[in-house]
């Protein structure tokens, strides 16, 4: 099934495309205009920027609860193989978690997370939610709950192969790559994906967009 794929077009041939991959879950959603800012200034640089609907998300016809983190790493996988031209994955936190499988010229990661991370961050906000709706519920109770049906966590119902997954997932190594984070020695801007409300950092789009576009030159792709 072909998913939705937001794409932004420079003006001329591009000198690549680059594969714009978000983070996970709730964290998406507190980022995305930031994303597509990035994508507008890398189009201005004269790259293609591709944002991709996987199984599950967003415009999916396919359920939330039906999918699994293997199953996001393979389409991935078929997006980049469908693009023409040199290809950079651009991942953001636990996009790092399904980019490895892609053929690409080169990988960009934005501070990187585990899946035990992202999936204890959720389950922690599940707990307090409960617990201010009068519903008793632990870590321990949720991740027992989890093995036999799909786990509401984050308005997003997770699959039982999810949430295995993600217990033990970790961003895998790739070559050519440059991981960098937030703050003095990386990308300046602030970590929107902990707001409560999507939010957006033009300066910080723009960096994002500057040092993907660094790390292409520095890769042999002009």
């Amino acid at each position: 099934m072909t998913e939705h794929l937001l794409r932004i077009e420079p003006a001329g041939a591009p000198r690549a495309t680059v594969l714009i991959l978000p983070p996970l879950f709730d964290e998406a959603n507190r980022l995305r205009r930031t994303l597509v800012l990035a994508m507008r200034a890398l189009a201005a640089d004269g790259f293609a920027a591709v944002l991709p609907d996987l199984p599950g998300q967003n415009e999916s016809l396919v359920a939330p609860d039906a999918v699994d983190l293997a199953q996001w790493q393979d389409a991935l996988a078929d997006v980049a193989a469908s693009l023409d031209g040199p290809v950079v994955v651009a991942s953001f936190r636990g996009g790092a978690l399904i980019d490895h499988r892609a053929k690409a010229a080169a990988w960009w990661r934005l501070a990187p997370v585990g899946g035990a991370s992202l999936l204890r961050t959720m389950m922690r906000a599940r707990v307090a939610a409960d617990r201010e709706a009068g519903i008793e519920s632990s870590l321990d109770s949720l991740q027992e709950a989890a093995k036999t049906a799909p786990l509401l966590l984050a308005g997003n119902a997770l699959s039982p192969a999810m949430v295995a997954q993600l217990g033990s997932a970790e961003a895998q190594p790739v070559e050519p790559l440059r991981s960098i984070g937030l703050g003095a020695d990386g990308i300046a801007g602030t970590p929107l994906w902990l707001r409560a409300e999507p939010g957006e950092d033009a300066a910080m789009a723009s960096e994002i967009a500057a040092d993907i576009a660094a790390w292409s030159t520095t890769c042999g792709i002009s």
